[in-house]
């Protein structure tokens, strides 16, 4: 897909939420091009449609993350199970002073990452499995992982969690009394998709 559609196409979905400059949205469809290409020939997003990628990973990590409750100025950001770079990659693009780690386990998709993020700045590539990544973040953050994998990285990786997940799935995170959440935040593009934001509650944080 060229530069000109990929960005009428992601400007479409985005025209009411937020105004990406010419450079994001060129950033945005490198990454799209290599993807493109490689899932020819292993298997990083099941989509099959440019324009369902554009909504499902772009504007979907974009939409995720304007609402992180982030205090303004560079924060450091994990994104556990990146996979492809979603939400990561749009997330570092969107916010250029924010420090975004990828941290993806299977070797081959490590490997298109760092090919795809190469102009990228701000991000890093972890190829490690969850439980051996080490250090503090301000912000853990992941999709398509399964939740008790995420959250069980919480406290010890970052106190405060956002999650882009089915509209089903909110209503686990309910339980999970050691967490405050905030209210879901529904993506617009259908599919039941939520944005849920949560914190480690004050008597349960590491020091």
């Amino acid at each position: 897909m060229e530069l000109p559609l990929f960005a009428e196409l992601l400007s479409r979905h985005l025209e009411t939420i937020v105004e990406l400059s010419p450079s994001q949205i060129s950033a945005l469809h490198a990454h799209f091009e290599l993807l493109w290409k490689w899932n020819q020939r292993m298997n990083l997003t099941s989509l099959r449609s440019p324009a369902e990628i554009i909504t499902r990973h772009y504007s979907e990590s974009i939409f995720f993350g304007l609402h992180l409750p982030a205090a303004a100025g560079g924060i450091a950001i994990l994104d556990l199970g990146s996979g492809a770079g979603f939400p990561g990659v749009p997330m570092a693009v969107l916010r250029p002073e924010w420090h975004v780690t990828l941290v993806e386990s299977h070797q081959r998709k490590a490997v298109f990452l760092r090919e795809s993020t190469r102009g990228v700045h701000n991000i890093s590539i972890v190829a490690r499995r969850a439980e051996s990544v080490e250090g503090r973040f301000d912000w853990l953050v992941a999709r398509a992982v399964r939740l008790v994998d995420v959250l069980s990285q919480v406290p010890r990786l970052s106190s405060n969690v956002g999650l882009l997940i089915g509209e089903g799935d909110s209503a686990e995170l309910r339980s999970r009394s050691a967490i405050e959440w905030s209210d879901p935040i529904r993506v617009p593009w259908g599919e039941r998709r939520v944005c849920v934001y949560g914190s480690v509650s004050r008597g349960t944080q590491q020091d």
